[in-house]
């Protein structure tokens, strides 16, 4: 079999579509692979920057070769470490993306534009020179408050460090988010409690609150079917869930997805994108993308090749890194959005997404299960909507396999 790099990726159509898509882009280093984390990420002794720039801009040129008319809504540097990455790489990303896709009146803070960061003390000095870049909001992988967690969950950072980099990050950014882990070995109610009421106190205008899950490939999943471990019963769980929402809707970040928690109008623009089904780009190793086909409402979906040196000798051969190219129907892409959807506190509104989609959402999902759960009250009534209620956002993916048919 011939070597990756000598083998030609997929031929991009080219689509006259005009409208919104969102830009994500992927850094794909670390300095240390986190034991749970099954993203994209790989530690290298070094990087060259200069090289990876350019492939970066490249793969940009030719998705914009391709697709002319698309205007950029929102830009997600994500990995791996984006902070790893050099300010300079950062802006000449964002200009390009405005050079090909942004309005001839494009601001400084007209699109939501976010990076994700590691708070070791390095990494925040630079966080002047990413807002100077043009970033806007910053997301700050803090993951937990306490130092036994963090050395658990294989961080490289303490807590002060932590909380150090978070007033960095308010100094230089607006608008500033940090994720937080839960739902962890021996984590009780009260624990959990006392760390989440001391995250709210630094009145961040985002939080991402993930429940630990265990994902095959990483060293957690061996550990955890080791018995190294164990983790919170579903009732637990899902008591964890609920004080979860009772303290950020106290505290005015109420949830408007599965695991995301925001003051109104402090929304990830970005990733309400992902959860409404809109188009959008993927940019750099591993990524993936939905992008405009000829057809109403079909899409194609892109994956770019994983391996860091590989992706970056296809774009340098050949000017891009896709790997795989797949078209998807309307009525699967509609499947796809119901999915998404049910994730947002509002749930899915029926007759947008059948405009949007041509199909009608009844042949999609089972209405005898539709009623059952309804009747369960994990399911909303409104007959004009599809929404979970707080009973049933836990149980998602065991609803959706019952929902979809």
């Amino acid at each position: 079999m011939p070597a990756l790099k000598t083998v030609e990726p997929p031929l991009l159509e080219a689509s006259n579509y005009k409208g919104p898509a969102a830009i994500y882009v992927h850094w794909p280093f670390c300095l240390k692979k986190c034991p749970y984390c099954d993203f994209n990420s790989h530690v290298r002794d070094e990087v060259s920057h200069d090289r990876w720039r350019a492939a970066l801009v490249r793969e940009i040129d030719t998705f914009a070769e391709h697709f002319p008319h698309l205007t950029a809504s929102s830009i997600f540097f994500g990995g791996g470490t984006p902070s790893l990455m050099e300010p300079e790489t950062t802006h000449a990303v964002i200009e390009r993306v405005r050079h090909h896709w942004g309005k001839h009146d494009w601001g400084k803070d007209d699109i939501e534009v976010t990076l994700e960061a590691n708070p070791s003390s390095v990494e925040a000095g630079r966080f002047k020179a990413y807002a100077d870049a043009g970033v806007n909001r910053i997301s700050v992988g803090i993951q937990s408050l306490k130092d036994d967690v963090l050395k658990f969950l294989g961080r490289l950072h303490s807590a002060d460090e932590a909380l150090k980099a978070l007033k960095v990050a308010q100094d230089n950014f607006e608008r500033v988010s940090f994720d937080l882990i839960y739902a962890r070995p021996q984590q009780t109610l009260e624990d959990w409690r006392r760390e989440l009421t001391q995250a709210l106190s630094f009145s961040t205008s985002h939080l991402s609150l993930y429940q630990l899950t265990i994902e095959e490939g990483t060293a957690f999943y061996h550990q955890f079917h080791r018995g190294k471990f164990t983790l919170p019963d579903e009732d637990e769980a899902a008591a964890l869930f609920d004080v979860t929402t009772e303290l950020t809707t106290l505290a005015g970040l109420p949830p408007y997805e599965t695991s995301n928690h925001a003051r109104p109008g402090q929304e990830s623009r970005h990733n309400l994108s992902y959860w409404r089904g809109d188009y959008y780009v993927g940019i750099g190793p591993g990524a993936h993308g939905r992008i405009p086909a000829h057809s109403h409402g079909a899409a194609f979906a892109h994956a770019q090749v994983k391996r860091p040196e590989d992706w970056l000798d296809r774009v340098e051969g050949f000017g891009h890194g896709t790997l795989e190219l797949e078209h998807i129907d309307a009525s699967d892409r509609m499947v796809e959005a119901i999915m998404m959807g049910l994730r947002l506190t509002g749930g899915i509104e029926i007759k947008t997404l059948e405009d949007r989609f041509g199909g009608k959402v009844e042949d999609i999902i089972s209405l005898e299960a539709k009623d059952d759960l309804i009747a369960s009250g994990h399911l909303d009534a409104d007959p004009g909507h599809l929404k979970l209620t707080h009973k049933g956002r836990p149980l998602l993916n065991f609803i959706i396999g019952k929902l979809i048919v």
